[in-house]
């Protein structure tokens, strides 16, 4: 699944040995499901959000639960912050389309047009690609190593019950688990508070936004959303 500051894998996936504070968070899991080629495009435009209007919209943020920092958007390449641009697709509005290619995720708007927000996804050997769901969300959920990660990184055997959610959680503040027929793919699209993360493969298969992106899209994807995800 996902690959950030302290924790790795909320599913199968594999801790990445890493930064000095503990367990690194970079690492999630993969899935596996086949997916045909898609005729859809994007159509960029030279819009791109000014370093002053990206540090409102990634300014700390309220929770019910949690406060949310602010992010150091100077750790990013503009080209990954948040717009609305043009965007050619036949798919429903409220569709989010995955391109770990890119490292973007859309959801389709209509119109002719898509918010598209920066990503990271899978490195090179945990991409996943296909179709599917949403078929549940959740707010700073609970994180349980699997049997497998917690043999090979026995430091993560005190969280065998669970992590409860919160700030140093890997899957963060809001997380998107997707289905494929009524199953639990292991793909998410979770919430990371690590700019450098934006733009690289880093997870286990998983794709991750900016905490301040990812309470935008969550808020506006209702659970049974199609969701598709693109070969890389």
């Amino acid at each position: 699944m996902i690959a950030e500051e302290r924790f790795a894998d909320a599913g199968r996936g594999v801790l990445r040995a890493g930064r000095a504070r503990g367990l690194d968070r970079r690492a999630f899991l993969a899935g596996a499901a086949g997916f045909g080629a898609l005729g859809l495009a994007g159509c960029a435009t030279t819009d791109v959000m000014s370093l002053a209007e990206a540090e409102k919209v990634y300014g700390a943020a309220p929770d019910k639960k949690f406060p949310i920092a602010a992010v150091d958007v100077r750790k990013m390449d503009p080209k990954y912050f948040r717009r609305t641009m043009r965007y050619a697709s036949d798919e429903a509005p409220g569709t989010i389309i995955v391109d770990p290619g890119n490292f973007y995720v859309y959801r389709i708007e209509g119109g002719g047009e898509a918010t598209r927000y920066g990503a990271n996804v899978g490195r090179e050997g945990f991409l996943w690609n296909g179709e599917a769901y949403v078929g549940r969300k959740a707010e700073w959920p609970v994180w349980t190593p699997p049997k497998e990660m917690i043999k090979r990184q026995p430091e993560a055997a005190k969280y065998a019950g669970g992590m409860p959610g919160g700030p140093e959680n890997p899957l963060g503040a809001r997380t998107l688990y997707l289905y494929q027929n009524g199953k639990y793919t292991l793909y998410t699209i979770y919430s990371t508070s690590d700019p450098e993360t934006i733009g690289s493969g880093v997870t286990s298969g998983c794709t991750g936004l900016l905490t301040q992106d990812m309470l935008d899209l969550y808020s506006r994807t209702p659970v049974n959303t199609k969701v598709i995800v693109l070969p890389a």
